[in-house]
């Protein structure tokens, strides 16, 4: 394959994604437990769950978010009772923001939901199918970080 073809084939993936990431957020905010969960709420409730307490800072890192974008997550969270501030003994200025109880049963549920709903979508999709999907998104995620998000 030319690296024209394969930049034409790349292409596709770019233009599956959008309508995948729009159609999922649209499925995650109306038809999955946490009533009014946002998408971006999702994400940061994701990323506490997996990690543990973290900086908004970090977080934006790791999600390739801006911070401001993270902290009205944060925001969000908060005023629903998901998270909550603590402090941070590495650094006084930024608070650690970590899972509450609730926050920690509505991101299960929601984990739990998705889970069951991709669980239907497999068919003729092979575990190869789903690795070379993966190994492709990652090297063009890989490809855009020299992206700033800030």
């Amino acid at each position: 394959m030319t690296d024209r073809e394969m930049a034409d084939r790349l292409a596709e993936v770019f233009d599956l994604v959008g309508p995948l990431y729009r159609r999922a957020q649209r499925k995650v905010e109306l038809y999955l437990p946490g009533e009014g969960l946002s998408v971006g709420v999702r994400a940061v409730l994701v990323l506490l769950r997996e990690h543990g307490p973290m900086t908004v800072p970090q977080m934006g890192r790791a999600q390739a978010l801006s911070r401001q974008f993270v902290q009205r997550m944060i925001n969000d969270a908060a005023a629903r009772g998901l998270v909550e501030s603590v402090p941070n003994p590495a650094h006084k200025r930024s608070s650690l923001i970590r899972l509450t109880e609730e926050g920690r049963a509505v991101i299960t549920a929601v984990i739990d939901s998705e889970r069951a709903m991709l669980g239907q979508v497999g068919g003729d999709l092979s575990e190869t199918d789903v690795d070379a999907c993966i190994r492709v998104l990652s090297r063009l995620v890989r490809s855009l970080d020299d992206v700033d998000l800030d």
